[in-house]
């Protein structure tokens, strides 16, 4: 039979580019995802874009709920427990652009 002295090994040198594969493929896939980390849908430079029109929104949001509860106010005087006539009438006479022949009218300059 063999003796371990019988049995030939084969030694293979090592190639000079066989030492840059794995840091090659390595650089290669940490390029992929830092690319992706920065210019990528959800990457940091969409990030900041969303985030901007998160704010942009609130914003008018806040200015969509300040004219509602204005609209609401207005709305709640006229309802028949509150009803002053007072209001009415200015309210009517401010959408009709309409006044009495009696009405004393002083106009103020928005500067």
């Amino acid at each position: 039979m063999f003796s371990v002295t019988d049995m030939a090994t084969r030694q293979r040198k090592n190639s000079f580019l066989s030492r840059f594969i794995l840091p090659v493929f390595a650089f290669a896939f940490l390029g992929y995802f830092g690319f992706h980390t920065f210019h990528g849908s959800y990457g940091l430079i969409a990030f900041h874009a969303i985030r901007s029109n998160v704010d942009q929104l609130e914003a008018e949001l806040a200015k969509v709920r300040a004219e509602r509860e204005a609209l609401e106010l207005r709305v709640a005087l006229l309802r028949p427990g509150s009803l002053a006539r007072e209001v009415v009438d200015e309210f009517a006479r401010a959408k009709l652009n309409v006044t009495h022949p009696n009405d004393l009218i002083i106009l103020i300059r928005d500067e």
